[in-house]
């Protein structure tokens, strides 16, 4: 076993008594977020942009729509393409090359809180039917990871999107550097994730936290109070109580990290 395996086993041990003693390290409450900090419109090539840190954990997003064909059975509608990429300098654990398991997990997530929410109409993103559309892709950066990036991509996707506009076309070729006006999000979907650690949940799991956890849970919710995702990670289970609740405080969350989004 290497230093940092002995190390991570240590702390991991530390965060376990800890919350049987209802603390966590950082003294957070169960149901308490980290410091989260947004800054739009951080790419001058990007049709929007954003960058989100939560509690040290750093995610870059940026925005390009390009033209496209529909698919088959939604001739009349455009469509959107989530991407992950956790940057080797996130973390020691990532490494250059294909995508891992871990950022295609993230960016299925994130796309599938979107798509379902039908926080964009893809039918808005339609030029001709048949023929030519709208494909808006989404693609997500980790620059830091001090856990929790299922949460800090959805942040970023979201605040990214709310920064977008739509590129102007001419002659059906788009024209660079000038746009026909901004997005507009139909809803605002966010994910909530949960750590089950012992037999305490809570939300928000920093790197720590994640290291220490047997089963990870996150929900994407609306400020309508819909549910459009859910994503059950690692092998330790959820009692149908803990599932409840942790979409409870979701709904409850997920509205003040969206009015911090909505400010900056």
């Amino acid at each position: 076993m290497s230093n940092t395996e002995i190390i991570w086993e240590l702390t991991s041990e530390r965060v376990g008594n800890f919350l049987k003693e209802g603390k966590r390290l950082d003294k957070r409450a169960f149901d308490e977020y980290r410091k989260l900090e947004v800054r739009h419109g951080v790419s001058q090539n990007a049709d929007g942009s954003a960058h989100v840190n939560l509690g040290g954990t750093e995610v870059v997003c940026g925005i390009k729509s390009e033209l496209g064909t529909p698919y088959p059975d939604s001739q009349d509608q455009g469509s959107i393409s989530v991407g992950m990429e956790l940057l080797p300098i996130a973390s020691p654990s990532f490494e250059s090359g294909p995508p891992s398991s871990e950022s295609i997990e993230i960016a299925r997530v994130v796309d599938r809180g979107i798509r379902e929410s039908g926080s964009l109409d893809f039918k808005k993103l339609c030029i001709k039917e048949g023929e030519k559309v709208w494909v808006v892709f989404i693609d997500l950066y980790a620059l830091n990871d001090n856990g929790n990036l299922m949460d800090a991509s959805s942040i970023a996707a979201l605040a990214a999107l709310l920064d977008a506009r739509t590129p102007k076309l001419e002659d059906d070729k788009i024209v660079r550097g000038e746009y026909d006006g901004k997005f507009k999000l139909e809803r605002k979907p966010l994910l909530s994730t949960f750590a089950k650690i012992g037999n305490s949940v809570v939300i928000d799991p920093s790197l720590a936290e994640e290291k220490a956890l047997q089963g990870r849970f996150s929900v994407a919710t609306t400020e309508d109070n819909y549910l459009t995702a859910f994503q059950k990670g690692y092998g330790g289970g959820f009692s149908f109580a803990e599932i409840d609740n942790c979409i409870e405080t979701a709904l409850k969350k997920s509205k003040e990290i969206r009015k911090i989004v909505m400010k900056e």
